[in-house]
């Protein structure tokens, strides 16, 4: 198709026409031109396909599809594998649907609890949810359907979101809130970027032409269209100019006409509304030339394809005494609702009307299992003839499993949390049950981690997060040892909200929300700061054991133009099969600028045989040791030691190795006579330049031992002299030295520390 002879063909109210959505899910048809509308639907964890009546919240009811894990629970697989697999599975389900685009995955970071959207994103770490997010792009897209990553950018909270402005250094933007997006772009090429609802420092998102040409396309290289999220556009004509593509849904023709008299009056370059139109044109036509409409969907297929997903997704989170796995012959009391009726997905746009669900009670079948309802999550209550009944059946039961949780109106999209706690019902439910049977396990259906004041009451617990509508086939399936867990946290979980590194912050004054944390987002912060917490990032037990050996580097010494290869060998030890994931962080060990403790830049999950081992390899670049110097608007690699660390956590760190970086980055250097003399030494360059004045004025600022009297020497020694110099300016120089030194001399020094 010669998109460019077609747009040439246009009259100028089609070509505006087709920069606006027909109605909530389709784009405009040109029919004299045979042009087609292409239809987008919500999914980023299954396909939620509204053909009439549309409303993007998910109040009106869409056709059944299978609900896969959302991604608070797929990105704790730490496997792309399986986000690829799954994307394969929705993308089918688009093809036999003729939905071109399907509007995910969602990569915004986890800045803090609270967040009511957390559910749909990975991870509060930008290197675990770019590999997820690729993964999921790949899969979709080799169906020869699009995806569409979101919400660019900086979109971290629910509360004012459409008129909010996140107020964000460029340090913070390049190494957080960044670098999933342009993973996935750089990687896979998503067909569709959809911008968010929020102000970006000041400027919506969607006439943003920083943010969607010079980042996006000038930078990262996105070939495909921007797309408005469902009502984030402010100023059409500034969008387009910006680089804003599509606007959805329609505005019943109200933007479409303010494009024409733009071109018209001169105010927008018609070459820009011509650029938007081919955007669209070229994805409208890579889906329509590849469409499949005979594509299976096989849904029962894709039911157990979720449970096996959310399977690999849970995360053991403590497991005293070795009590689970649960052994089949045991009796055991399944306690709470969401045993019989579980909470696997969250509010909102991304809302699935499932074909089926399984839940752990009804995947226990068979099983010696006795059930207590324990609580409702609709009326937010647990009566004391509930929790009886609960106590009954856990005194009666080997074990007890509390299946608990959060209610569908805690976290959705839409709004923020207010706080971080189950509902009070649960607790004391959770915590008679534990009082009646010491073995107790409590199973968490939950988006967003929750506090857990009964930690020290239970002897297991089990993340099952958001898992779909097989999660309590799932659940069984772990919980009695048919599959070792093998999740990981992709966030920390704190003791208490007031933890978090943006509790005084979040939320904003008004219409602005200012991200002073910077780069200490999740386990950057805590780490730092050595805060004590319930579970850190990178957390999860086994019911096997691994061993991490022989760590090998392919080199001692590289530059920031090499690769370095990083080798590890994984045993299972155990008795039990199981998968193992290997967590690879890169330290600086001794940095110029603040930097987080350790960031993760490598993992890999295996499967391993009880006795096996096998090999796992890392490729680190320049951007696994580098930081966004603001200087040079660059990454860049400090010359020194770094530490190549592998753990099975941020905080459980089993082997380290270090490599010497050296960089071939000149920084631009700019002294002045206020520059002081612990920067200038710390530049060999500039030492040079400085050591021959300053050993002939330490002479004369610093006399020695005979020319001091015995109380000076005691109230200012040599050390305190060298201490206090490092704080000295160049001008101070002057001042010190008297009429020893000419002040032109200073001009002269910093023009030679300067130079190239």
């Amino acid at each position: 198709m010669d998109i460019k002879t077609l747009v040439s063909q246009l009259t100028l109210e089609e070509k505006a026409g087709l920069c606006s959505g027909a109605d909530f899910w389709h784009t405009k048809a040109v029919e004299r031109l045979g042009i087609p509308a292409s239809m987008v639907s919500d999914g980023p964890h299954g396909l939620r396909k509204q053909d009439e009546g549309g409303d993007h919240l998910g109040v009106n009811e869409s056709i059944e599809a299978v609900c896969f894990p959302a991604a608070c629970a797929t990105a704790a697989s730490f496997d792309p594998a399986l986000l690829r697999k799954m994307g394969e599975a929705i993308g089918d389900s688009c093809q036999h649907e003729g939905v071109s685009v399907v509007l995910g995955p969602a990569v915004n970071i986890k800045r803090s609890p609270l967040c009511g959207r957390n559910f749909e994103y990975f991870s509060e770490d930008p290197y675990l949810a770019g590999r997820m997010a690729a993964a999921f792009v790949r899969g979709v897209q080799s169906r020869n359907v699009g995806t569409s990553i979101k919400h660019f950018a900086a979109n971290s909270q629910e509360h004012r979101r459409m008129s909010s402005s996140s107020e964000v250094d460029e340090r913070t933007l390049r190494e957080i809130y960044f670098p999933a997006f342009e993973t996935a772009v750089k990687e896979e090429q998503p067909w569709t970027v959809m911008c968010s609802y929020n102000r970006l420092n000041g400027v919506f998102a969607s006439e943003n032409p920083w943010l969607l040409t010079e980042v996006l396309r000038k930078e990262w290289g996105f070939e495909g269209y921007v797309v408005s999220d469902w009502g984030a556009v402010s100023d059409r004509v500034a969008g387009l100019a910006a680089g804003l593509d599509l606007e959805m849904p329609s505005s019943g023709g109200y933007n479409d006409r303010k494009i024409v008299e733009a071109v018209r009056a001169g105010k927008l370059d018609e070459r820009l509304l011509d650029q938007a139109v081919e955007r669209i044109l070229r994805i409208v036509f890579r889906y329509t030339e590849n469409a499949r409409p005979d594509t299976p969907w096989d849904k029962e297929a894709q039911h157990r394809l979720a449970a096996e997903i959310a399977a690999d997704c849970m995360v053991l989170l403590k497991n005293e005494d070795a009590l689970l796995p649960l052994k089949s012959e045991d009796e055991i009391a399944f306690i709470g609702e969401f045993a019989a009726k579980p909470r696997f997905q969250g509010g909102g746009s991304s809302h699935i009307h499932c074909f089926k669900t399984t839940s752990a009670l009804e995947a226990a079948e068979g099983l010696k299992v006795r059930y207590a309802q324990g609580f409702s999550a609709a009326q937010d209550s647990a009566s004391d003839e509930q929790i009886a009944e609960a106590v009954a059946a856990a005194r009666a039961a080997k074990a007890a499993v509390v299946f608990a949780g959060l209610p569908d109106v805690y976290e959705s999209e839409g709004y923020d949390r207010t706080h971080m706690r189950l509902p009070d019902c649960q607790n004391r439910l959770i915590e008679a049950v534990a009082a009646a049977n010491p073995n107790t396990v409590v199973v968490l259906h939950n988006g967003s981690p929750v506090e857990m004041p009964w930690i020290d009451q239970v002897k297991a617990v089990l993340e099952a997060y958001l898992g779909g509508e097989a999660v309590g086939l799932a659940a069984v399936r772990v919980l009695f040892g048919e599959l070792s867990p093998s999740g990981c946290l992709p966030e920390s979980f704190p003791k208490k909200l007031a933890d978090n590194p943006s509790y005084l912050y979040y939320g904003g004054e008004g219409n602005v929300t200012e991200y002073r944390e910077g780069i200490f987002v999740g386990y950057r912060y805590y780490d730092r700061k050595e805060t004590e917490l319930l579970f850190p990032f990178g957390h999860g037990l086994s019911y096997t054991h691994f061993v991490f050996s022989d760590l090998r580097l392919s080199a001692t010494r590289i530059t920031d133009r090499d690769t370095l290869t990083a080798t590890v060998t994984v045993t299972n030890t155990g008795e039990r099969a199981g998968k193992a994931v290997a967590q690879l962080y890169v330290r600086d060990c001794e940095s110029g600028v603040l930097r987080p403790l350790r960031e993760l830049k490598g993992f890999e999950k295996v499967f391993l045989q009880p006795g096996e081992s096998k090999a796992v390899s890392f490729t680190l670049d320049k951007r696994s040791f580098a930081y966004w110097n603001t200087a040079i608007h660059d990454w860049h690699v400090e010359s020194g030691e770094f530490a190549i660390e592998i753990g099975r956590s941020s905080r459980d760190i089993a082997l380290s190795e270090t490599v010497y970086v050296e960089s071939t980055t000149v920084l631009p250097r700019h002294y002045d006579e206020n520059s002081i003399f612990m920067d200038i030494l710390a530049d060999p360059h500039a030492a040079a330049v400085i050591r021959p004045l300053l050993d002939g004025f330490r002479e004369t600022f610093m006399p020695s031992g005979e020319e001091q009297t015995a109380a000076a020497r005691e109230a200012i020694t040599d050390e305190m002299n060298l201490a206090m110099l490092q704080y000295m300016p160049l001008r101070a120089l002057v001042s010190f030295a008297g009429d020893r030194l000419d002040p032109a001399v200073i001009g002269q020094l910093v023009a030679a520390l300067n130079a190239e």
